[in-house]
């Protein structure tokens, strides 16, 4: 036990300029949103602010509507992520407990487009929205993104490791697939359901590029949008405002990773079932 223990302080002392690594840019960026222009470009300034200039944060909110890309920003996010965990879930269940004709071979042309960089797919991706009506809305944002083949190998994985005892006392109860998914497989497959949740939350809360292809109005912006305008003024990123609005943006993505990073954390440190 106190090897073990020894073994484990050890391990935070190596880990802790990591830790330190990580959290300089956080820590620079929160200290210069309460900084002056002048303070910023004077070596002399030093790394704390002479005084909290508290006027950053809504003067950079009132650049552009910020509320109004924090609701869309919130609505799209939620809504790809609804999306994606339900069509993740019964796909990985078909590839895992179904059969039927062809399934790997399916599986494989689905895991086709983890091979692919996200931005292969935007030109047909472009088109293909263009074609159904939805540029510059809200769906348009969120159409592409209803699946994911990453989800769903993450699921499958998590699904095939389900005792099959489990699934066939379920079904011995009465249990139908829908039953035995809801009652039996899920329940068991939580952490993983989590990581993915807040893998999928981190990535199309901070995706730029799509939302600045099929949006052109105020109305439908997302909040890295926001960032965008700051960062390209006429008279130059004025970064005080610019690092306010950062911190504005990734407080809610902080605030969840808090609430469930203990889950995360399972998700990875228990991927088996015992």
């Amino acid at each position: 036990m106190k090897k073990l223990f020894g073994r484990s302080r050890w391990m935070q002392w190596l880990l802790l300029p990591t830790v330190v690594l990580w959290l300089c840019p956080l820590a620079w960026m929160l200290l210069t949103s309460f900084k002056t222009r002048a303070e910023i470009f004077d070596p002399a300034a030093g790394l704390l602010p002479q005084a909290l200039q508290w006027s950053n944060y809504p003067a950079a909110m009132a650049v552009a509507p910020f509320g109004t890309y924090l609701l869309n920003s919130l609505l799209v996010t939620g809504g790809i992520l609804l999306a994606q965990m339900t069509t993740i879930t019964l796909a990985a269940y078909a590839f895992a407990r179904l059969r039927f004709p062809g399934r790997d071979f399916l599986f494989g042309l689905f895991l086709l487009q983890i091979m692919f960089p996200i931005y292969a797919t935007f030109l047909t991706n472009f088109i293909t929205v263009r074609e159904m009506g939805l540029l510059n809305s809200l769906w348009a944002l969120m159409v592409p993104f209803i699946a994911s083949g990453y989800g769903t190998f993450m699921l499958r994985q998590a699904f095939r490791q389900v005792p099959n005892d489990l699934a066939d006392a379920a079904r011995l109860d009465g249990c139908g697939h829908w039953a035995t998914l809801w009652h039996v497989y899920l329940p068991l497959v939580k952490p993983t359901l989590i990581a993915f949740g807040m893998i999928s939350v981190v990535t199309h809360w901070n995706d730029y590029m799509w939302p600045l292809l099929v949006t052109n109005s105020e109305g439908v912006r997302t909040l890295p949008i926001g960032l965008g305008l700051l960062a390209k003024a006429d008279s130059g990123a004025d970064w005080p405002r610019l690092m306010a609005a950062t911190m504005v943006v990734i407080s809610p993505l902080l605030l969840f990773f808090v609430i469930f990073q203990r889950r995360f954390v399972d998700s990875f440190m228990h991927a088996g079932l015992k």
